[in-house]
Formats: C-alpha cells, structure tokens, sequence
C-alpha cells in the first residue's frame, strides 16, 4: 500500500449530513462536495484543490456546486482577507440551520411517539388514527407535554377515560391561563387552603360531642 496515501487529509461523513441528503435528493457527488466543505470549514472554491481532495472530475465539481447552490444548502459569501482583498468563501450557515431544524423535528416525533405510547398504556388498548390525530392537534396548539399528561392523571384519578373529558380539562387549563403543571398544582393548593377554613366552621361539634 502507498505510505503517501494513508497520509492524505481524511474526509469524515457526519451522521446528520444523511437527512440532508435525503431531504434535498443530492446525488453521491453533491454529497462528497457537501462534505468537503463540512470539513474544510469557510473553504474557498478552488476547483483544482477540491478535485485533488475528493477525486471527482471539474465538470463534477462545477455541476454539484451549482446543484448545492441552488437548492440553498450552501451560500456562496464574500469576506476581506487578512491583506484586505476580497475572497469568495463558502458559507454554511443556512446548512448549520437545516441540520438543527432536522434534529428538532426527530425530538419532537420522538416525544410524541412516547406520549402516545403513555395513553395506550393508560387506556390499556391501542389508539385508532383519529385518537392519534386528537393528541396532536394538542401539541401542534403549543400545548405543553406536561400539561397533555397532567390531564391524562386527571382522568385516571377520576376514572373518567376519555378524551373528551382530556379535552375538557385542558380547555379549562387555556382558559385560566395555565402553562406548566406547577401552576395548576399552585393553584389547586391554595383552593384548597382557602376552602380547608370553612369546613371546619360548617362542621357541627355539638352533635359529635354529644355522640
């Protein structure tokens, strides 16, 4: 094996490049170009450096960096050198935001598939579509996580499984302006404190004494 071979710069292929890939079709060649560019970041586009990098031919080259370019996965930018000439760079930016928002969408179809697998397990059966459709209609509102299953306990407690009656609490929840179950649980407290007082004057301590 060539000793000079093993020597070359390494490209490494992240893992959360793939969804990209997929996302915006790119072929095997945009992909090694995408690449280069991950790992060489702020990379001017000279042609001859990156045919040298990724061994694809120019016309590879020239075609992938359009493709890349006009799908909006890379941003070609100007900046000044360091002798104050004006250099073209490639800018990863918009990339940056795509890889992010790709991961927030796994994160969010990753809690959603556990808190309807929560309900199932409470409900003790499996949900139909539309029983899927209601909880997340809830969380596609901005309602939070915590609060959805705040209601769920609710239910259990008041063996009242429906989600109708999730609904009905949740509604109740909006419309009192609560946003995390510690302010339904603040509240519920000093409810209680308040009405505490009064039973113990409505209760009749003559009759039990004389029991």
């Amino acid at each position: 094996m060539n000793i000079a071979l093993l020597k070359e710069n390494t490209i490494c292929f992240p893992s959360f490049l793939i969804p990209i890939v997929k996302k915006f079709s790119l072929n095997l060649e945009d992909f090694l170009l995408l690449a280069y560019f991950w790992n060489f970041k702020e990379a001017t586009f000279d042609v001859s450096l990156i045919e040298k990098e990724i061994k694809l031919s120019e016309s590879e080259i020239l075609t992938s960096f359009n493709t890349l370019i006009s799908k909006k996965v890379i941003i070609l930018d100007t900046k000044k050198d360091g002798n104050g000439k004006i250099v073209e760079y490639i800018n990863l930016d918009y990339l940056c935001q795509e890889i992010l928002t790709n991961y927030q969408q796994e994160e969010k179809q990753k809690e959603e598939k556990d808190i309807f697998t929560i309900f199932e397990t409470e409900f003790g059966r499996p949900f139909s579509s539309m029983e899927y459709e209601i909880i997340k209609n809830w969380l596609d509102k901005g309602i939070k996580e915590e609060l959805v299953l705040g209601a769920l306990k609710e239910a259990v407690y008041n063996n009242a499984m429906s989600l109708r009656y999730i609904d009905t609490i949740l509604n109740s929840w909006s419309k009192k302006g609560y946003k995390t179950m510690k302010e339904v649980r603040n509240h519920n407290f000093g409810r209680k404190e308040k009405e505490t007082p009064q039973e113990l004057f409505d209760y009749n301590w003559l009759d039990d004494n004389e029991g």
